[in-house]
C-alpha cells in the first residue's frame, strides 16, 4: 500500500478538472474524511454513462438525487425513472437536521438547501402528464424486439408496416396493429399474397398472442396519440435551471415488459429525434434508471442488442444514461463496459455466491494501490461509496473512497397535495392529458369491410331468392295433394289433345 502523501499528491492531480463540474463529497483515506479533497467529477464527460450501484439501504438513491439536483442546477435537464416512489421529495428544499450538518461539516462543502423545477411524467393513470407514442413512430424493427420475435415473424411485422404504409393506414395502437394482423390473416389475405407474397396464418397468431400479452402488462395505455415529444425532455426553466422530469413507474414494478417496452422506444426516439453533436462541454439531457434490473430480466436477446447499439451511440447525441442498481451484475457485461461514471456503494455477503459477487464487482474498478477493493466493499457504511470517473480526456480516475454529501433537496416524498399543487402548475399535461382518438387502421379497415359485404349483398339477395324459390317448388311437389292434382291435370290435356285428334279415350265395355 501506498502512503497518504501519494494519495494526496495524486488526487489533487486527477480530480482538478479544468472545466464545470459538481461536487458529490470528500475523499477518505484509511477511514478518515478528508475535506480539502473534494471529489470533482466533470460535467463533460456525462453523456458517457454511468452506474450507482450497491445493497438496500447504503444510499444510492441519496447518491442519484444529489447528482441530479447538481445537474439540474448547472443547467442541465434530467429524466428520473422513479420506480419507488421515493423520488418525488427533489422538489422540495432538505430542512436541515442534526445529522446532516455534521456530515456537511466532515466534508467541508459549501450547502444550501435548495428545491427544484419538477415535471412529473406517467405511463398509467397516476397523476401527471400522460406519455405515449403511436406504433408507426416504433417501426416494424422495434416492435418485433419488443415481442421478441424470430426472423419469419419480423418479416410479416414488416410486411404488415409496409402494407399500411402504401394504403394510408395510419397505425396508432395496439387495436391498429391487431386489426391489421387480423385482416392479413383474413378478408385481405388474397390481396397480400398477390402484392407480396403468402404469410403464415401459425405466425401470425403468435405474433397476436406475443401482442395480448404485452397488452396484460397495461402497454394499451402506452401506445396512442398524442406522441409525448422529446424536446419536452430537455426544456429549462426561467432561471436557466434543467428541468428534473420525474417518471412515476411505482404500479409496474411488475411489469417488466412494459417498463423494457418504454424505455426502447425512448432512447430509440431520443436517439432518432436528436441531431449529433459530439462532445460539448456539457450534455444535452441524463437520463437515470433505478431499479434498472427490471430493463434486463425479462429482455430477450434482441431487446439488449438494440439496447447496447443505443447506449453506444447516443452519447453523440449529447445523452447520457445511467443505471441504478444493486450489483453492477445486473447490467449485461456488454453494456457495463459503456459506463464511465461508477459510484459503488457497500455490498453485503451473506453467502458464497455474494462473496463471488462481490470479488467480480470489486474487477470493474480501476486496480488502486491505496484500497483492497473487495474488502473496502464489505466495510463501506451508509452514504459512503467507491468513485471512479472519466476525465476531460475520457481517461478513469483513479478510484476513490468518498463520504458522499447529502442532497440540498428533501430526503423524503411529497404529500399529496404538495405533488397535485406542482402537477397543476405544469405547462405540458393538459396537452399530453387530451383524449384523441384519430381514425387509423381499425376504422378504416372496418369501413372497407363493410364496403365489400354491401357490395355482395345484391349478389348473395337473387341467390337466395332463386334457392327460396327452387326450394318452394321442391316442396310442392313433393306434397301428395299437389301430385293428385297434377296427375288430373295431365289427364284431362291427353284426354283432349287424343279427343282432337279422333281418338276415343273411353273404354269398351264387353257385351
Amino acid at each position: 500500500m501506498m502512503s497518504k502523501d501519494n494519495f494526496l499528491q495524486q488526487f489533487k492531480i486527477e480530480y482538478n478538472v479544468p472545466g464545470e463540474f459538481i461536487e458529490i463529497g470528500a475523499a477518505m483515506y484509511e477511514g478518515v474524511c478528508l475535506n480539502d479533497c473534494i471529489v470533482r467529477l466533470p460535467i463533460k464527460t456525462f453523456n458517457r454513462h454511468g452506474l450507482i450501484a450497491g445493497a438496500t439501504g447504503t444510499g444510492k438513491t441519496k447518491s442519484l438525487q444529489l447528482i441530479a439536483e447538481s445537474l439540474s442546477k448547472k443547467g442541465v435537464p434530467v429524466l428520473l425513472m422513479d420506480i419507488k416512489g421515493d423520488l418525488s421529495g427533489i422538489a422540495k428544499a432538505a430542512q436541515p437536521n442534526e445529522r446532516i450538518m455534521e456530515r456537511i461539516h466532515k466534508i467541508g462543502m459549501n450547502y444550501q438547501p435548495s428545491d427544484n423545477s419538477v415535471e412529473f411524467l406517467t405511463l398509467s393513470k397516476q397523476p401527471g402528464t400522460r406519455l405515449r407514442a403511436t406504433v408507426s413512430e416504433f417501426g416494424p424493427l422495434l416492435i418485433s424486439k419488443v415481442l421478441g420475435l424470430n426472423d419469419t415473424q419480423q418479416g410479416i411485422v414488416a410486411l404488415l408496416f409496409k402494407y399500411a404504409d402504401d394504403r394510408k393506414l395510419p397505425l396508432l395502437d395496439l387495436k391498429d396493429f391487431k386489426s391489421m394482423l387480423n385482416y392479413i390473416n383474413g378478408e385481405g389475405k388474397s390481396e397480400i399474397q398477390q402484392e407480396y407474397g403468402a404469410v403464415s396464418s401459425s405466425s401470425i397468431s403468435t405474433i397476436l398472442r406475443k401482442v395480448i400479452e404485452l397488452e396484460q402488462q397495461g402497454a394499451e395505455l402506452f401506445f396512442g396519440e398524442p406522441s409525448f415529444e422529446i424536446d419536452d425532455l430537455v426544456r429549462k426553466d426561467i432561471n436557466g435551471r434543467g428541468i428534473i422530469s420525474i417518471l412515476r413507474l411505482t404500479d409496474i414494478q411488475d411489469k417488466p415488459k412494459l417498463f423494457s417496452t418504454f424505455m426502447l422506444s425512448l432512447l430509440a426516439e431520443t436517439y432518432n429525434k436528436m441531431p449529433e453533436i459530439g462532445d460539448q462541454d456539457k450534455p444535452r439531457l441524463c437520463i437515470f434508471i433505478d431499479e434498472a434490473h427490471l430493463i434486463f430480466d425479462e429482455a430477450s436477446k434482441q431487446l439488449l442488442d438494440q439496447l447496447e447499439t443505443t447506449i453506444k451511440l447516443i452519447r453523440s447525441k449529447g445523452i447520457g444514461i445511467f443505471f441504478i442498481t444493486q450489483t453492477p451484475t445486473d447490467i449485461p457485461a456488454a453494456i457495463l463496459s459503456q459506463l464511465g461514471l461508477k459510484v459503488q456503494h457497500a455490498l453485503r455477503a451473506f453467502t458464497a455466491l455474494d462473496r463471488k459477487a462481490i470479488k467480480s464487482a470489486s474487477e470493474n474498478f480501476p486496480i488502486s494501490p491505496y484500497y483492497k477493493t473487495d474488502e473496502l466493499l464489505l466495510s463501506l457504511g451508509i452514504g459512503e461509496a467507491l468513485v471512479t470517473a472519466l476525465n476531460e480526456k475520457g481517461i478513469p480516475t483513479m478510484l476513490t473512497a468518498t463520504m458522499m454529501a447529502p442532497p440540498a433537496s428533501r430526503m423524503d416524498v411529497l404529500t399529496e397535495d404538495e405533488l397535485h399543487m406542482i402537477i397543476s402548475r405544469s405547462s405540458i399535461a393538459s396537452h399530453y392529458n387530451q383524449v384523441i382518438d384519430s381514425e387509423s387502421a381499425y376504422e378504416l379497415l372496418r369501413r372497407k369491410m363493410d364496403a365489400d359485404e354491401q357490395k355482395d349483398e345484391p349478389s348473395k339477395s337473387v341467390k337466395k331468392e332463386t334457392t327460396t324459390t327452387s326450394g318452394t317448388l321442391e316442396k310442392v311437389l313433393k306434397s301428395p295433394v299437389a301430385r293428385s292434382v297434377a296427375t288430373a291435370i295431365a289427364g284431362a290435356l291427353t284426354r283432349s289433345l287424343l279427343g282432337v285428334m279422333g281418338v276415343s279415350t273411353r273404354s269398351r265395355r264387353k257385351r
